[in-house]
C-alpha cells in the first residue's frame, strides 16, 4: 500500500437496545462483501462476566453463561467450537484482527461494523473509541497500542463512527413477552432492557466529539429502516461517508459467520429472514421472507410488571427520535413558504405547557418534545380558548385586553380551577425569556379545560385543572403565515359554511373548535386566494375566516382620493369607515383599536350590518388582526376594489401608519417585558 493511496477503514459502532433489528443490520453490513467485517457484540462476554460475578446482578441469567465465560461449547454445539473460542478475545483484539485482514486485501476503503448493545457502553472509552481497561488488566491497552502501531506502519486511517439504532420501547419490550424472554427469565429491569443507556451513549458521543459536531452520533429508527430500507440505508451510508451497496438489502437465511455463539437462543426470527422485507419485490414467493414478514407480526398484551420500565424508557426514546435521520424529513408536503421554518430560529423554539393543578408546575420544553395528553379536552373535543398576541420592541401589545378576553371566554365555557392571571403572565415572561424574544414575535396562548381522568365529553371528569399552552414564534407581520400588507390580498366569499348567530354558537367566545374557519380557508386555498369572506345566516358579511373586515365608502363624486378623473383636489374627503357588527363574528382587539384610531383621526365610523354587494362596491377594503395588523384587500370574488388603481386607499394607509405609530408611542396599550439575564 503506497503513501499516495492510503486505506481508510471506517469502524462503525452500532449501539442499540435488544430486539431493535440490530442483528438484521449486522447481516446487512456483512452482505457488503469482503471489504467489510461484521462483529457481533464483542463486549458481551465481559459484561456478562461482570454482572454474574458482581454484587448487583439484577437477576440477570443466561443458560449458556458458564460455557460462554469459559470459551468452551456445550456438548450439543461442538461444531461451532470456534465461535465460543473467538469470544475470549476482547473488543480491541477483534478490531486488530479485522484491520489486519482488511489490510491484506490492498483496498482503499474498508468497513468494520460492530453490533454493540447499549447496556455494555460503560465498558467502552468514547474518547479513544476502544474497550477500556479494568482491574489493572493491561490487555486492552496492549491491543490498542498494537492497532495504533499497525495502522501507522501500513498507512491506514481509522475513522470511528457511532450509530444509534433505536426502536419504540413497546416493541423492544416484546422481547420479554415470548420465547426470547424465557432465555433471561423475563427480567424486565431497565438495566437489562438498555433503552435508557442509549441516551447515555448519545451524551458520551456528543461529549467526546464536542469540538467537531459533524462526528456526532447518527441516529436511525429501526422501524424506518424496515419500512424504507433502500432510502434509510442510503442515508445511513451517506452519513457515515461510506458507499451504499444494493447487496445490503439481502442476506442468506440461517446461521452467519459473524454470529455470536448465543445466536441459537436469540436469533430465531432473523435466521428465518433473507433480507429487508420492503426490498424484496416478490413477496408472494414462499422463498422470500424479510424481517417484516407476516410471521413476525405479533399482537401482544403488555404485562403490568413491564409498565415501570416502559415509563422510564419512553422519555429517552422520544428525545432520540427527534435526532433520527428521518425526523427532519417527516413532512410529506411543502408549506406555502417552500420551507418548514420561515424563520430558521423557529426550528429550535421553546414552548410552555403546564397545568393549573401545580403538580410539577409548567415546563418550558423544545417544540419537538412538547405534547399534551390525549385525555386533554382540547384533543377530546376542541374544548379550549385561545389568543394570538404580538411582541414589539420589548413590550407585549394589548396583553391586558387579550387576557381579559381569554378569561371571559373561559368563564362563558364554564372552566373551573383556572390558571390565575399572575400565573399566565409569569409563564409568558418565562417562555419569552427562554427564547430571547423581545421583538418580531407572535405567541399563540391556549387555555384548555384541562386533562380528563377518562375519555368523555363530560366536564365533571376534568379533575386536574386547566392546561396552559404558550407557543411563541419568530413571525413577521408580513409573510407566508401572515399577509401582504404592501401589495394587498384577494378574497372570495365562502360557500362552505356560514357564521353562526349567538342562538347557535356565540362567536364572542374565542374557542378552539374552529372547523367553521378551516373549511372556508380550504376553499380559499383551492381558489388561489388568501382568505374567504364569511356571511352570517341571513347573508350579511360577518368577517373572514381569520380576520375582521372593514370597508371605506365615499359617496361624493368630487373626492380626489376615491374618484378617478373626477375629483376636486380642493374637496375634503368625507369617507366613512364601516365594519360589520359583532353579532356573528369575534369583536377583535385590533378591530377595536382601529375604530378608536379612526375616531382620533376624525374619520367617521359605522358599525352595522353590511351586505356583500357593499363590499364589492367599496372604495377601500382592509382586514384587521393581531397576526397581520391591517392588510389592504384588492379583489373580492373577482371584483377589483376602488376606482383609483391603488393597492392601498388613502384611509387604509393613514390607519396603517397610525397603528404602527401607536405600537411605538402608546406604552399604556402594552406591557413591558422584564429584562432577561
Amino acid at each position: 500500500m503506497s503513501a499516495k493511496d492510503p486505506c481508510i477503514i471506517t469502524v462503525i459502532h452500532c449501539w442499540s437496545a435488544p430486539r431493535s433489528r440490530s442483528t438484521a443490520l449486522l447481516y446487512s453490513f456483512e452482505s457488503r462483501g469482503a471489504d467489510t467485517k461484521a462483529l457481533d457484540e464483542p463486549l458481551y462476554r465481559r459484561w456478562l462476566q461482570e454482572k454474574l460475578h458482581g454484587s448487583s446482578d439484577y437477576g440477570i441469567t443466561r443458560p449458556y453463561a458458564g460455557h460462554f465465560l469459559c470459551g468452551t461449547p456445550p456438548e450439543d454445539d461442538d461444531q461451532d467450537d470456534w465461535r465460543w473460542d473467538r469470544e475470549k478475545q476482547c473488543l480491541n483484539e477483534r478490531i486488530y484482527h479485522s484491520v489486519e485482514a482488511l489490510a491484506k486485501q490492498d483496498i482503499n476503503q474498508g468497513v468494520i461494523f460492530l453490533k454493540q448493545i447499549a447496556k455494555f457502553s460503560h465498558l467502552f472509552d468514547f474518547e479513544t473509541n476502544f474497550e477500556n481497561s479494568h482491574d489493572n488488566d493491561p490487555i486492552h491497552d496492549e491491543w490498542t497500542h498494537k492497532i495504533q502501531a499497525f495502522v501507522a506502519e501500513n498507512d491506514i486511517q481509522l475513522v470511528h463512527k457511532h450509530v444509534l439504532l433505536i426502536r419504540d420501547p413497546l416493541s423492544v419490550l416484546g422481547s420479554w413477552m415470548g420465547k426470547s424472554g424465557d432465555v433471561h427469565q423475563n427480567n424486565p429491569h431497565p438495566e437489562e432492557v438498555g433503552i435508557i443507556q442509549l441516551l447515555d451513549v448519545y451524551s458520551k458521543v456528543m461529549g467526546a466529539t464536542f469540538k467537531n459536531t459533524d462526528d456526532g452520533a447518527v441516529v436511525i429508527d429501526s422501524d424506518d429502516l424496515a419500512s424504507q430500507p433502500v432510502k434509510m440505508l442510503q442515508d445511513l451510508c451517506t452519513s457515515l461517508n461510506i458507499e451504499y451497496r444494493d447487496s445490503m438489502l439481502r442476506w442468506k437465511s440461517g446461521k452467519h459467520e459473524c454470529d455470536g455463539p448465543w445466536a441459537k437462543w436469540w436469533y430465531h426470527d432473523v435466521w428465518e429472514s433473507n433480507g429487508w422485507d420492503a426490498a424484496i419485490e416478490d413477496k408472494s414467493n414462499s422463498g422470500s421472507s424479510g424481517v417484516n414478514h407476516p410471521r413476525t407480526k405479533k399482537y401482544k398484551t403488555v404485562p403490568a410488571e413491564l409498565m415501570p420500565v416502559l415509563r422510564m424508557s419512553y422519555p429517552a426514546y422520544s428525545f432520540l427520535k427527534t435526532c433520527t435521520l428521518s425526523y427532519k424529513e417527516r413532512n410529506i408536503s411543502t408549506p406555502p413558504s417552500g420551507r418548514l421554518y420561515e424563520d430558521p430560529r423557529n426550528e429550535h423554539v421553546l414552548v410552555y405547557v403546564g397545568s393549573s393543578s401545580g403538580a410539577g408546575g409548567g415546563k418550558i420544553i423544545p417544540r419537538e418534545m412538547a405534547s399534551v395528553s390525549p385525555f386533554d379536552s382540547s384533543v377530546q373535543g376542541g374544548d379550549a380558548t385561545w389568543e394570538g398576541i404580538r411582541i414589539y420592541n420589548g413590550r407585549i401589545f394589548h396583553l391586558d385586553e387579550h387576557l381579559n378576553r381569554l378569561f371571559r371566554s373561559a368563564k362563558a365555557l364554564g372552566f373551573e380551577n383556572v390558571h390565575s392571571r399572575a400565573d399566565i403572565t409569569e409563564a409568558i415572561f418565562r417562555v419569552l425569556a427562554a427564547n430571547g424574544m423581545r421583538d418580531g414575535a407572535h405567541m399563540r396562548l391556549t387555555l384548555t379545560r384541562g386533562e380528563k381522568c377518562t375519555s368523555s365529553m363530560n366536564p365533571r371528569f376534568n379533575v386536574y385543572g386547566t392546561t396552559l399552552i404558550i407557543l411563541p414564534e419568530w413571525k413577521p407581520t408580513e409573510g407566508a403565515t401572515a399577509y401582504d400588507n404592501t401589495n394587498g390580498i384577494s378574497l372570495i366569499t365562502a360557500g362552505a359554511c356560514r357564521r353562526s348567530p349567538p342562538s347557535a354558537l356565540d362567536n364572542k367566545i374565542h374557542h378552539n373548535n374552529m372547523i367553521q374557519n378551516i373549511l372556508p380557508k380550504i376553499q380559499a386555498n383551492n381558489a388561489g386566494v388568501e382568505d374567504a369572506i364569511m356571511l352570517d345566516t341571513e347573508g350579511f358579511v360577518a368577517e373572514t375566516n381569520a380576520t375582521n373586515l372593514f370597508m371605506v365608502r365615499c359617496d361624493s363624486v368630487q373626492c380626489p382620493n376615491h374618484r378617478a378623473g373626477h375629483g376636486d383636489k380642493s374637496y375634503e374627503c368625507k369617507a366613512v369607515l364601516v365594519t360589520p357588527t359583532a353579532d356573528a363574528c369575534l369583536p377583535g382587539i385590533t378591530r377595536e383599536t382601529v375604530l378608536l384610531l379612526a375616531k382620533e383621526l376624525g374619520i367617521g365610523t359605522e358599525v352595522r350590518r353590511v351586505s356583500l354587494s357593499e363590499f364589492y362596491c367599496a372604495d377601500e377594503v382592509f382586514t384587521t388582526g393581531t397576526m397581520g395588523e391591517l392588510t389592504p384587500v384588492t379583489v373580492i370574488d373577482g371584483r377589483v376594489i376602488g376606482e383609483m388603481g391603488r393597492v392601498k386607499g388613502v384611509v387604509t394607509e393613514k390607519l396603517q401608519k397610525a397603528y404602527k405609530e401607536a405600537i411605538k408611542t402608546r406604552p399604556e396599550w402594552s406591557t413591558e417585558i422584564p429584562p432577561f439575564c
